[in-house]
């Protein structure tokens, strides 16, 4: 079956936000996005560039622990891998405007 096509961002991001409602799986996208950060200011900071490696690893290892163990579906990043990693860094962002106001 030929998956969905999105004309835009716009488009996907309420299809990948309907993909991660399960909130432990929200907090594993969460977790592994905030040690991508992590290791990105301690590779700049100690140009340890080998760092770098890991970062696929953390990045999708959390993620798709969440999408596999409590979210029960198949990451949207199987099929829409651009958009999926922009979504990412914006729910990321959300989450952090949201500590912010409170």
């Amino acid at each position: 079956m030929e998956p969905k096509r999105f004309a835009s961002f716009a488009e996907f991001y309420p299809f990948y936000l309907s993909q991660h409602q399960d909130p432990v799986c929200r907090r594993l996208h969460y977790i592994g996005s905030t040690i991508i950060l992590v290791i990105v200011v301690n590779t700049l900071i100690n140009h340890h560039w080998w760092q770098l490696l890991w970062l696929p690893v953390v990045g999708y290892g959390f993620a798709w622990l969440g999408h596999f163990m409590f979210e029960k579906n198949r990451p949207a990043t199987f099929t829409y891998p651009l958009y999926s990693l922009w979504a990412d860094w914006v729910m990321f962002g959300q989450m952090l405007m949201r500590l912010w106001r409170k």
